[in-house]
Formats: C-alpha cells, sequence, structure tokens
C-alpha cells in the first residue's frame, strides 16, 4: 500500500515539497502570483533537493506548477531587493543543486514558463509538457543576457540559430515547438499531464537506482567543466548588466506599466 505523501518543508506555503514512493514532489503553490518565485522559495527547494541527496529512499525529483502556471519567473520586487547572482543567494545556491543533481529529475510543464522557469528545465533530465504549455526567456527584453547555462544548454538542444532566435528576441513560443527544438521530451493533453509525469517517475523509481544514477552521471560526464565555466560568465555579465542603464530602464517601465524606451542607449 502506498503510504500519502509525507510534507518534508516548512516555512512557505508558496512551495509545496512531499515525498512518497521514492519521488520527491516540488510543487509551485503561489498561483495568485503567477507562481513567481520569491528567495524563500528558492531556499525551500534547496532545502527539499540537499534533503532528496541526502535520502535513500528518494529515487527521482519531480518538479511542477499548477495546471494553468508553471511560473512566472523571479519575483521582480523580490529580485531587486535581494542580488540574484552572488554564490550564496539561494537562486544561485538552487541551481547549483540542479546542475549537481545525481538522481534524475523531472519537470511537468504546464501553462506559461517564463526566464529561470525555461531555464531551469534545461537542467532537468525529461521534461513533460502540456499542450497548453508556454516558454520564454525575456532576458534581453530586460536588458540582462541569459543566465544558468542556458547560453550553451539551449544552442545544443536546438542548434544555434533557432536558439539565438528565443534567446535574443526572448519572445514566447509553444509546446509543439518546444519538442521539434528538444526542450520537451513529449506533449501531452493538459488534464493528463500531472499522471503522466507522476507515472513516468514512478517507472523511474521503480528501476535500480544506481543504475539509473550512473547512467545519469555518464552521459552528464563531459559537459559539467564546460557547463560550470558558462555558468561563471553569464552571471558576471548578468550581475553587471544588472546594475547597468538598460535594466534599469527596463525594469521601471515594467513597475510602471510601460513600454521601455533603448533608444537612448548605444
Amino acid at each position: 500500500m502506498c503510504r500519502a505523501p509525507q510534507p518534508i518543508k516548512k516555512g512557505t506555503m508558496d512551495i509545496e515539497i512531499t515525498k512518497s514512493s521514492g519521488i520527491l514532489r516540488i510543487v509551485f503553490n503561489r498561483p495568485d502570483k503567477k507562481n513567481a518565485i520569491t528567495g524563500a522559495m528558492y531556499q525551500a527547494m534547496v532545502d527539499g533537493m540537499r534533503d532528496a541527496e541526502a535520502d535513500p529512499a528518494v529515487r527521482v525529483i519531480l518538479i511542477a506548477g499548477q495546471p494553468q502556471i508553471f511560473t512566472a519567473g523571479n519575483d521582480l520586487e523580490d529580485f531587486m531587493k535581494t542580488p540574484p547572482m552572488l554564490a550564496e543567494s539561494p537562486v544561485f545556491q538552487y541551481m547549483q543543486q540542479m546542475i549537481r543533481a545525481t538522481k534524475p529529475v523531472i519537470a511537468a510543464v504546464s501553462g506559461a514558463a517564463v526566464g529561470i522557469g525555461t531555464t531551469l528545465l534545461l537542467h532537468c533530465d525529461l521534461v513533460y509538457a502540456a499542450d497548453n504549455a508556454k516558454f520564454s526567456m525575456p532576458f534581453s527584453q530586460l536588458g540582462l543576457c541569459p543566465e544558468f547555462g542556458s547560453s550553451l544548454l539551449l544552442e545544443r538542444s536546438a542548434g544555434y540559430r533557432r536558439a539565438a532566435e528565443k534567446l535574443m528576441f526572448g519572445e514566447a513560443f509553444f509546446a509543439d515547438e518546444a519538442l521539434q527544438m528538444g526542450l520537451v521530451n513529449r506533449v501531452v493533453p493538459a488534464d493528463q499531464l500531472a499522471d503522466f509525469a507522476q507515472a513516468q517517475a514512478m517507472k523511474l523509481a521503480a528501476l535500480p537506482a544506481s543504475s539509473v544514477r550512473a547512467t545519469k552521471r555518464l552521459m552528464k560526464a563531459d559537459d559539467r567543466a564546460a557547463l560550470e565555466a558558462r555558468v561563471t560568465e553569464e552571471n558576471l555579465a548578468f550581475s553587471a548588466m544588472l546594475r547597468a542603464p538598460e535594466a534599469k530602464e527596463a525594469f521601471a517601465a515594467f513597475f510602471e506599466k510601460r513600454k521601455p524606451d533603448f533608444s537612448r542607449f548605444v
């Protein structure tokens, strides 16, 4: 008999973290704010993933959002209050956990996945999308640059020209194109996504854990040094650009609900 999911993290109801049947589930649960991610939410995910790494009973990590929204990306008010790219910041710690996870990570994406909501998918082992999923990496629109290895991983998955289009324009694209690009494994009807992703996670959890971990380690071994070097390079550029006039104009326009004007910047 399967046990009911057991909560393992208190401290924020905006992230639900439960453990059951060998699966650690991380669920964005802030629908009133479009699941925009705060520092506290990142910290909850860091703690959950560290727990998953240390617990031999956990064999798979499953990340999901709500039926109508995966995540709108960073909560911009919270983002501006706390420097996001410092090594001790919760977002940096979370992405390091994603990059270094030894156990398979599955994402189930329904609705919009904006900014880091798409970036984090590039570090997952398996991604399943609902037919209503929409992806975007609008860094250039905010006067910023790609983050956490996305300039490397998207190009490897989709090819240079398609990755350039998505990263330079920052415009949204949909589930069928994401499938063509290799960003997702499969597209399923929205009302079937949760059950499908759970079933896939349970199939993985039933396999020999050492075999699954070794397969992941061997497949990712050659990319590790290049990925970590690119993350460092991107983060340095991102931090500098975050303080630059273009980003200040982009964020001011967002909060003032107007179109940004970049014409005066060279």
